[in-house]
């Protein structure tokens, strides 16, 4: 196991250390606006904690107790999810939201007994529809910005009614141990998980099966996905991307490795790594067998009145982009547009030769137009831009093409796919 590297630097530039402490001496009793100039984390917390109020007010108003453990728990979930994203060390990350969560008790608590005392407060803003999305936002923020903090992390600059001293402490104590992973392997093995990004709408390479709540995936790249996690001693997390998002989502670090029949292109290849190809194929049109005669040529199809379908953000849509003289229709689900084409709402789509002879398998009012694919397209695993994880992933899959896992899924999620031989 590799060592995680800290996010903090050792030391700091001397001359923004003695403006901070200035800083920090001239206003050090004031709240969120204190750290104005100060460190972005740090003031991102304080912003965080100073909810607290309105929240203890929104529990008051309720007859609801301070600790919510139920809650506790979904925050940390979140925190887990937040610190991948961000290539934050899990338990380390998961350590300071704890301490943040305790922080967040204790200046809860305070006002509690303030208002036992006292005049009880003005009903507040909903802890749900209001609050809440505020907290998880900020969140989302913290994690990131500990992505690129250097400096050392200043104590006394938390001010924040109610949160006493011990708290504090913890806290930033706390947040001067998170860590970060020294790569995306590293963080894979260390926390136990593999993230896949896939679409869930590309047969036979990832379905979605069932509703939101109970959503399950099935495919050629979903079973490899299994048991490339298994090979690697950690649980395979399906993450549902789309074809639009699919670059913006890996850049984000949404997932740790692409696996839904993504094509290999030179666009992408300048974002992110790709494995060996696994599977060779291309375009080719799909049409009503009606229309099977219609349609021979490109020519044929590229011209007023024919009426091509097609979904956003991929290499279909790259593709059907160049024909200028037919009516494009972008229709965004990709698992029912082959059903426009059977409904008579569109003639002809293109897409890859894989998926057209699955399809006709399926729906014998569809066939395959042309014999010959009209472009060369490979089918490979897309990795963000980490050596370690590509040379480890490359490995894996050169074993399955060599084993026959590979042809053997294939044959078993179509009638017979051409993936590599």
């Amino acid at each position: 196991m590799f060592a995680p590297v800290s996010v903090f630097s050792n030391s700091f530039n001397s001359r923004r250390l003695l403006l901070l402490v200035t800083w920090c001496c001239l206003v050090g009793g004031a709240h969120a606006s204190s750290n104005t100039d100060g460190d972005e984390t740090l003031s991102l917390v304080e912003t965080r904690l100073l909810l607290m109020k309105d929240v203890a007010r929104y529990k008051w108003h309720h007859d609801q107790p301070v600790e919510d453990l139920a809650r506790e728990q979904v925050v940390l979930e979140q925190a887990r999810s937040d610190a991948l994203r961000h290539s934050l060390n899990v338990e380390s990350y998961r350590a300071f939201m704890s301490a943040q969560i305790n922080a967040a008790k204790a200046i809860q608590q305070y006002w509690f007994r303030r208002w036992q005392r006292g005049a009880p407060p003005d009903e507040g803003p909903d802890l749900v529809g209001a609050i809440r999305p505020q907290l998880i936002t900020l969140g989302q923020k913290i994690a990131h910005s500990l992505t690129s903090s250097d400096l050392e992390h200043q104590r006394a600059i938390i001010s924040v009614r109610g949160l006493d001293k011990a708290s504090k402490e913890q806290l930033t104590h706390k947040l001067s141990l998170v860590q970060r992973y020294a790569h995306r392997l590293e963080q894979v093995l260390s926390s136990g998980t593999l993230r896949i990004g896939t679409t869930g709408d590309y047969a036979p390479f990832s379905l979605a099966i069932g509703d939101i709540q109970a959503m399950k995936f099935e495919g050629v790249d979903i079973d490899l996905a299994i048991d490339l996690a298994r090979s690697l001693g950690v649980e395979p997390v399906f993450v549902r991307t789309s074809w639009p998002t699919l670059m913006a989502d890996l850049a984000n670090g949404a997932f740790d490795v692409g696996m839904s029949g993504v094509s290999r292109t030179i666009t992408r290849s300048r974002e992110a790594f790709f494995t060996q190809p696994y599977h060779r194929g291309g375009k080719t049109p799909i049409a009503r067998c009606i229309d099977r005669d219609r349609f021979r040529s490109l020519v044929d199809i590229d011209k007023p009145g024919v009426r091509i379908i097609v979904n956003p953000g991929g290499t279909n849509e790259a593709f059907t982009r160049q024909l200028t003289q037919a009516d494009v229709r972008v229709f965004e689900d990709n698992t029912a547009i082959f059903s426009e084409i059977i409904e008579s709402r569109a003639d002809i789509m293109f897409t890859d030769l894989i998926e057209v002879q699955l399809q006709t398998s399926i729906h014998p009012d569809l066939c395959e137009v042309m014999k010959v694919p009209l472009t060369y397209q490979e089918k490979a695993i897309l990795l963000p831009q980490d050596l370690h994880l590509m040379e480890t992933v490359r490995t894996w899959l050169d074993q399955r093409l060599g084993d026959g896992t590979v042809r053997r899924l294939f044959d078993r999620h179509t009638d017979g796919g051409d993936p590599i031989e």
